[in-house]
């Protein structure tokens, strides 16, 4: 193989499909060997690489799913960002703060449907302080202690920092004293300051991101990383994005897992400049992250966003988890996008991939 990165004009047929199972020989892709196979690389021969290289990491007959609820506790936001369609203003008329009532009702719901996992998001609302939170998640501990929280984004951690006028640490403390379980890897978006600046300018920057995860992680806890793909990045932004993930995760070993999703632009500040991405471009970029990320152990694909079909096909493609059942998905589906499915398609979906489908929870423990 030549000593130097050949450029995507330059690069030969053998020479990306070589380059493309390098994780398979046990060698780490670089930054300018990732941006060239997203580039060159033909579908194929990303999906075949990404598919061995997952088989190598998990030889099991067993593919994985998880049951949760998506709790937004309120779509009232200040951050405002360009690209989702969620959020509201205070004074709108569309604008809430769970209750406690509503609350018991979707947790109860979620029980019933075996579901063990709320995972808590919602706006990052400019009133409500630490104490607030605190009083949110440790209800929700005490009232069903058979329940793992998974919540808060580290925007939304970095938000109710400020606000609170404590550090990020204290922050975190204080919340995983209240009974908060791990911490979800929203609000990433791309992970490079001059996107996140037109994208979402009053949200927390790449640093911010990475110093909320790694604070979490020296702590003990664990979670997981996502990307938003598909809108204003470039592709060498998205390799960045997967590089700083990887970078912290060699330093911490801190994230049980990474979900690459397409932005959807439908009814955002973007629709009228960003076209969807299709089928392929996720498919690309799922195959790219299973190879890249070698230090991560799953990959999850995303139903939610690309529906069942191309979910399926993605445990071809370098994923080796089908996410959620979801019972409540609110923030794509404001976006238009409405994909929905039960356990048993669910189930149905990772069976006709060639695999046994078994439950987990948040930390890839499989249940009976």
């Amino acid at each position: 193989m030549p000593a130097s990165t050949p450029t995507a004009q330059s690069a030969s047929l053998d020479y990306v499909e070589h380059l493309a199972e390098k994780p398979l020989r046990g060698e780490r892709l670089s930054e300018a060997e990732g941006l060239l196979l997203l580039e060159t690389a033909p579908l194929p021969i990303l999906a075949q690489a990404a598919d061995k290289f997952c088989h190598q990491l998990h030889p099991e007959d067993w593919r994985t799913y998880n049951i949760d609820r998506n709790i937004n506790y309120t779509n009232i936001c200040a951050s405002k960002c360009h690209f989702c369609a969620f959020y509201r203003d205070p004074y709108n008329m569309e604008a809430y703060l769970v209750d406690e009532h509503t609350l018991d009702r979707k947790i109860e719901e979620t029980l019933e449907q075996g579901g063990r996992q709320l995972l808590i998001q919602g706006g990052l609302h400019p009133l409500l302080r630490i104490e607030w939170y605190e009083r949110f998640i440790s209800y929700i501990r005490d009232k069903y202690p058979i329940l793992h929280i998974h919540g808060l984004s580290p925007p939304e951690i970095v938000h109710i920092s400020r606000i609170s006028h404590v550090s990020i640490t204290e922050t975190l403390q204080r919340l995983r004293d209240a009974g908060l379980g791990s911490l979800p890897g929203g609000g990433a978006e791309i992970l490079v300051d001059s996107v996140r600046k037109e994208i979402s300018p009053a949200k927390a920057n790449t640093q911010e991101w990475l110093e909320v995860a790694r604070a979490w992680h020296e702590m003990g806890g664990s979670g997981t990383a996502t990307m938003m793909f598909g809108h204003v990045e470039t592709l060498a932004n998205r390799i960045t994005h997967l590089e700083r993930i990887r970078q912290l995760q060699d330093e911490t070993n801190g994230f049980t897992a990474f979900i690459p999703w397409v932005f959807q632009p439908t009814n955002t500040l973007l629709a009228s400049k960003v076209t969807k991405a299709g089928s392929s471009d996720y498919l690309s970029m799922l195959a790219l992250s299973r190879l890249y990320l070698d230090n991560i152990s799953n990959i999850q694909v995303s139903w939610v966003t690309q529906g069942l079909e191309i979910a399926e096909l993605g445990l071809s493609y370098g994923a080796n988890d089908f996410g959620s059942l979801m019972i409540e998905e609110n923030v794509v589906a404001a976006a238009g996008t409405s994909f929905t499915a039960t356990l048993e398609e669910i189930q149905e979906a990772i069976t006709n991939a060639g695999f046994l489908p078994k439950q987990r929870n948040v930390f890839y423990d499989l249940l009976s």
